[in-house]
C-alpha cells in the first residue's frame, strides 16, 4: 500500500469507530502509531480497538466497520482477542478487540491513541514498558541460548531435521539478539520481538548471524556459538565452562554424522 493510502486507511478507520458510541477508543501499535517508526508500503496496520464491555465479540465477528468491508478476501481468528484480516490488494491488518481492562492482558511497545472516551490512554501508560532494556536478564538468555543450541543440534543428530533447525534458528536466536544489542551498546529495536529490524540497526553483526545462518543446521549452530563467543567473551555474565561443552558437544555430534567419520 503506497503511503497516502495507507494514510488514508488509518484515517477511515479512527473515523469509522469514532462515529460508534460503543466505541471507547482506537490504539495505533507499531509502525502504525508513527512514533519511533514510520509505515511503509510494506507495513500492515496494527491496532487495538476498545469497546464497550460485552460488545468485544460482536466487533471480533463482524467487518462492516473496518474500511472497504466488501474487498476483504480473508478473515482469521488469532487468538481469543486478536484476528488477522486481508485485502484483496494484499494490505493486511492485525487488530485486537479490547475493553478497557482487557487492555492488561496486552502488550505493547510504540503506540498512539488515536481517540480515548475514557481510560483507554492510562490503561495503555501501564503495558507500555518505559524501559524495555530494564526487563531483559543476560545470564538467562546467555543459558538458554546454549542449552537450546545443544536440544536442536541434538535433534538434527536424532533425524529431526525441522524441529532441530526451529530450535537452533529460531528459538536460540531469539535469545541471541538481545545478547548482542546489549553489547553493541544499543537497545533492539522492537521490545516485543527480537528479530525486526535487527540488521538494519546493527548491520555489522547483523551479517554475521545471517551467515550463520545460511549454513546447513549443526553448522548453523555452530556459526552463532562463533558469534556469541567472539562478542560476550569479554562481559561479566559469559559462561566459559557452558561454551566451552557446548561446543564440544556440538563437534561430536558433527563428527560423528560426517560420512568420514
Amino acid at each position: 500500500m503506497q503511503i497516502d493510502a495507507y494514510h488514508a486507511f488509518t484515517e477511515r478507520l479512527t473515523t469509522n469507530l469514532q462515529a460508534d458510541e460503543h466505541v471507547r477508543g482506537l490504539v495505533l501499535l507499531g509502525s502504525t502509531a508513527s512514533q519511533g517508526r514510520s509505515p511503509d508500503e510494506w507495513s500492515d496496520h496494527d491496532f487495538f480497538v476498545i469497546t464497550a464491555s460485552g460488545l468485544q465479540e460482536d466487533f471480533r465477528t463482524r467487518f462492516d466497520w473496518l474500511p472497504a468491508p466488501n474487498a476483504i478476501v480473508l478473515t482469521v481468528r488469532e487468538t481469543v482477542h486478536g484476528l488477522k484480516v486481508l485485502y484483496a490488494d494484499g494490505h493486511l491488518l492485525e487488530y485486537a478487540v479490547l475493553d478497557v481492562e482487557e487492555i492488561a492482558l496486552a502488550k505493547a511497545n510504540d503506540y498512539a491513541v488515536a481517540f480515548d472516551r475514557g481510560g483507554v490512554t492510562d490503561a495503555m501508560q501501564k503495558i507500555a514498558p518505559s524501559d524495555p532494556a530494564a526487563t531483559s536478564d543476560p545470564q538467562h538468555d546467555m543459558g538458554l541460548f546454549l542449552c537450546l543450541l545443544v536440544v536442536g543440534v541434538g535433534r538434527v543428530a536424532r533425524g529431526e531435521i525441522i524441529s532441530g533447525g526451529v530450535f537452533i534458528r529460531t528459538y536460540a536466536v531469539a535469545h541471541l539478539l538481545p545478547l548482542l544489542a546489549t553489547a553493541q551498546g544499543s537497545p533492539l529495536p522492537d521490545n516485543l520481538d527480537p528479530f525486526r529490524r535487527f540488521e538494519q540497526t546493527f548491520p555489522d553483526i547483523g551479517v554475521e548471524v545471517n551467515a550463520a545462518l545460511s549454513r546447513e543446521p549443526i553448522d548453523a549452530a555452530l556459526g552463532l556459538l562463533d558469534v556469541f563467543e567472539h562478542s560476550l567473551q569479554d562481559t561479566s555474565e559469559y559462561p566459559a565452562a557452558g561454551v566451552e561443552t557446548v561446543r564440544d558437544t556440538l563437534m561430536r555430534i558433527e563428527q560423528q554424522r560426517s560420512p568420514s567419520a
